[in-house]
């Protein structure tokens, strides 16, 4: 978790400007510790001014870790066009995570955290 949290450019991808949701919650601790983040959610334009992707498939800029707050159906989606970007590291908030979405991330190389949140580990 720590190399993780090493890491800079971030994609949250379950961004959203609902301020009870953990998608919200996420993306503002990692904007608050200074990390590059990039909201990721094809329901929304732009979160507090920032512009949000509707893909990872759509950010040009590299990313170093993709959080995933979303459902494990709708992760492996992510899982796979990560894979095609040659992202290398996952870290599902808990919830987000199935047994075939980890597998999965395991098999394409990559380093996957779950059951453990990014709000916890930052305090």
């Amino acid at each position: 978790m720590q190399e993780l949290l090493k890491l800079k450019n971030w994609a949250v991808v379950g961004a959203t400007e609902d301020t009870s949701k953990f998608g919200y919650k996420v993306y503002k601790k990692l904007k608050k510790f200074d990390y590059n983040v990039y909201p990721v959610n094809p329901k929304f334009d732009e979160i507090e001014g920032q512009k949000c992707y509707s893909s990872i498939s759509d950010i040009n800029d590299p990313i170093d870790v993709i959080s995933l707050i979303v459902n494990a159906k709708l992760g492996m989606e992510v899982i796979e066009k990560a894979n095609e970007k040659g992202i290398k590291n996952i870290w599902c908030q808990p919830g987000a995570e199935s047994q075939e979405l980890i597998d999965q991330a395991k098999a394409y190389g990559m380093k996957i955290i779950y059951n453990e949140c990014v709000l916890v580990e930052l305090g």
